[in-house]
């Protein structure tokens, strides 16, 4: 149903079966997959395509200009996967031609209200950004990670997969896979056997990745012989593969 309030431009393409509330604003290059319900209010700007079954609260915009001071209107991107929950004033910004042109969003997240995406970010799946979380430009989070209320994400970060962070959490550093972190700047404080547990991970894998996190933190081990040590569990437990991919990889350093 499209309240005849609803102001859409005749370049968006919606697939038949998409709910608009009064009031809202869907520009040109816009393509909006089945089953979705847009509010009251909400304003999609495109280039922006969005797949099916997302649910947008009023308020919220999604596919505007970046806050980037070099952006100069360049053609960029946002797309949006499946089943997402953006409640309300919820803010999503395309990307920039300084990376790769493109904002990127995959399936069933919820992001609670006020949480903001900035330009160039990559959210995975089923990841949670809590009331006001933010994330800075070219952010990357993995797959269901867990971000606190008023968690802040410095630009470039890495917040790996099945992370959890605690209200208020000011990230500054990449964030290894499985850890919890809280405080400004975010430390360390074990990783999150609940939910992986939940997650439906096997009691000796929850074991070995605390023997890692351990490996990483609390033996006074370098960089370099914490890898070591990772890369001869990894041979019996693939599941270690993202805690050294982490260390190798970051270009921000890890959380320590």
């Amino acid at each position: 149903m499209i309240d005849p309030q609803a102001i859409i431009d005749p370049k968006a393409i919606l697939a038949d079966n998409v709910s608009v509330g009064p009031w809202t604003y869907i520009g040109p290059d816009v393509v909006i997959g089945e089953g979705t319900v847009i509010a009251s209010h909400v304003v999609i700007k495109g280039p922006t395509t969005i797949g099916a079954n997302n649910r947008f609260f009023q308020f919220s915009s999604i596919g505007e200009d970046c806050q980037d001071k070099k952006y100069a209107g360049e053609l960029t991107r946002l797309v949006i996967g499946d089943s997402n929950v953006f409640r309300e004033g919820c803010t999503i910004h395309r990307g920039t031609v300084q990376d790769n042109a493109l904002t990127q969003i995959g399936n069933h997240n919820l992001f609670m209200a006020y949480a903001h995406v900035a330009h160039d970010c990559i959210v995975g799946n089923h990841v949670i950004l809590a009331n006001n979380a933010a994330l800075a430009g070219h952010v990357h989070v993995a797959d269901h990670a867990i971000l606190g209320g008023f968690t802040a994400v410095h630009q470039f970060c890495h917040i790996g997969a099945h992370v959890m962070c605690g209200a208020g959490t000011v990230v500054l550093k990449d964030i290894p896979a499985y850890v919890m972190a809280t405080g400004n700047p975010a430390i360390p404080h074990g990783i999150n056997a609940e939910g992986l547990k939940r997650r439906g991970f096997t009691p000796d894998v929850i074991r070995q990745i605390k023997l890692a996190y351990k490996a990483i933190y609390r033996q006074t081990l370098t960089v370099d012989q914490a890898l070591s040590v990772l890369s001869d569990m990894a041979v019996n437990t693939v599941e270690i593969q993202p805690l050294i991919h982490a260390l190798q990889t970051s270009s921000r350093g890890v959380i320590r």
